[in-house]
């Protein structure tokens, strides 16, 4: 189905875990609901179905939104790493965007794998390498290499990360969805996985904050350019006045692409140096190709996010008048 998933490379998977006691997987800084999903997902597979020793890293905690996607059977650590025989790096394409733990994660001597569904995969870091842009997600990635490890479905618990990772970086089937997308939600409802208790979990159980937020920023916060594009900025201000959470803003980027006329949206969370950027396109405008030039990003056509450093990156200009720039000239 997919070009990295061959005979020879998952051949390979089996040799490299058939030597480890111990697999150290880890994902990206901030992790989102496809991360901690793939990670949970294969952790429990290799832990139950191969007897392997298993840590889950992430430079930075899971948000409390979703602390649900967990498994309380695996082991999580935070902003640390620990020595293993065999690393997995997961929805990342390369050990710098997991930040505090790339240093340490890239000189250990242990053999390497990549599972990843990004652009641009660093394949020289890794012994192996499974990543393809073609895919809604690398919990679905990771589906289909689970099944061709031999995964017979009946284990739910994985079933649930998984889907809980595929829905959530598909934006419930919004954006990024192949065939390939339906086919493996198919297969885990039939075996099944209750997508209607999951998306209970994701959708439905945020704080009132976090309504209250969406609702001002959509109503004080939304700056439309002419032309299509739509940007609103997450001050820390605007977070503490309504005490935000980690992963609480998550979604809000997607909210103006609902107006006709956009075809564009930024979102900018401030933090201590720099703001965090989250971008969505519709088909026909490149998400992808603005977060590069002006965001220090990258990402998929129609969703991407970067890193915006005021301090250095603005050029004279404001904020705002970068970030108006910046989307216009992306049209």
């Amino acid at each position: 189905m997919f070009g990295c998933i061959t005979s020879n490379n998952i051949a390979l998977l089996k040799e490299l875990l058939g030597k480890a006691r111990k697999v150290a997987l880890a994902g990206h800084v901030h992790p989102d609901g496809d991360a901690i999903g793939c990670v949970t997902a294969l952790a429990l597979y290799l832990q139950r179905e191969l007897g392997k020793e298993v840590v889950c890293m992430f430079p930075d905690a899971i948000p409390d939104s979703l602390e649900f996607a967990k498994n309380p059977s695996l082991k999580y650590l935070w902003g640390k790493t620990e020595d293993a025989d065999l690393i997995i790096l997961m929805d990342c394409n390369a050990f710098s965007r997991t930040e505090v733990l790339g240093e340490s994660l890239a000189a250990s001597k242990a053999p390497k794998v990549l599972i990843d569904h990004h652009l641009n995969p660093d394949e020289s870091s890794f012994n192996l390498v499974f990543s393809t842009p073609d895919i809604s997600s690398a919990s679905e990635l990771t589906f289909w290499i689970l099944k061709a490890l031999g995964w017979d479905l009946k284990d739910l618990e994985i079933g649930e990360a998984l889907l809980t990772g595929m829905t959530t970086d598909t934006n419930n089937f919004a954006n990024s969805v192949f065939p390939s997308t339906f086919t493996m939600a198919s297969e885990l409802i039939a075996a099944g996985v209750d997508r209607d208790v999951l998306l209970q979990k994701i959708y439905f159980s945020y704080r009132e904050n976090r309504v209250r937020l969406m609702g001002y920023m959509q109503n004080e916060g939304l700056t439309i350019l002419p032309g299509g594009a739509a940007y609103m900025i997450l001050t820390k201000e605007i977070q503490n006045r309504f005490d935000l959470k980690e992963g609480e803003s998550e979604g809000l980027v997607n909210v103006p692409l609902s107006i006709k006329e956009v075809r564009l949206s930024l979102l900018l969370k401030e933090y201590e140096d720099h703001f965090r950027v989250s971008l969505r396109s519709k088909k026909g405008t490149s998400a992808q190709q603005c977060a590069v030039k002006f965001f220090n990003g990258g990402g998929h056509e129609n969703a991407a996010g970067g890193r915006l450093y005021p301090a250095t990156d603005l050029g004279g200009k404001s904020l705002e008048e970068y970030v108006k720039i910046a989307l216009l000239e992306s049209l």
